[in-house]
């Protein structure tokens, strides 16, 4: 478990915190995979993505194609849910929150520094994802000089955290929303 009833909100909102730093920093942690949340003109849509980064303004970074239908969507309509789920503590975190894109500017520069290698692959395919292909090796061809032309940062400024741990018959679930430039807690009915 997470946290108890007997815990103040200031102490599970620490608690929550720390899970998600691990989240970005310890690759073998679950809260490293998130599943994004976004609209699109067909209805809702749910994918997992790699979570990159998370600061100590709470902000939370993901890397995609700028090509991708997600940055498609999330240009229509930025708001968005990023769910967590931890299995060994049994705790889910929705986080609310404004999407911005980030595509050949300094952000997008300073993360792109940070991509190695063959993972560089990944933002070069010569198809843009989604594209229909009549077989799988089609999706392995890259572009012959490797750039960040496709690298896009997705940042996730939160608006709230909804945190449920759950335990049984007894579940807890906690709301943070920033109230005066603090971060507040509020007990709900899971």
């Amino acid at each position: 478990m997470l946290f108890t009833q007997d815990q103040s909100p200031e102490k599970i909102w620490k608690a929550v915190l720390h899970e998600l730093n691990l989240g970005w920093f310890d690759t073998s942690h679950p809260f490293r995979f998130v599943n994004l949340g976004t609209q699109s003109e067909h209805g809702p849509e749910v994918r997992t993505v790699i979570l990159r980064e998370f600061e100590k303004v709470l902000d939370l970074y993901v890397f995609t194609d700028f090509r991708s239908d997600k940055v498609r969507e999330l240009r229509a309509n930025p708001s968005t849910t990023l769910h967590f789920y931890h299995p060994e503590k049994r705790v889910q975190i929705r986080v609310k929150a404004k999407a911005e894109i980030h595509h050949q500017d300094l952000v997008s520069d300073a993360f792109w520094g940070r991509v190695l290698g063959d993972s560089r692959l990944a933002y070069n395919s010569v198809l843009a994802p989604g594209t229909e292909i009549p077989n799988p090796e089609e999706a392995f061809n890259w572009a012959e000089e490797i750039d960040d032309s496709s690298f896009s940062v997705l940042r996730f400024i939160p608006l709230s955290f909804e945190v449920l741990q759950l335990n049984g018959l007894k579940h807890l679930k906690i709301l943070f929303t920033k109230k005066d430039g603090k971060w507040k807690g509020q007990w709900l009915v899971p």
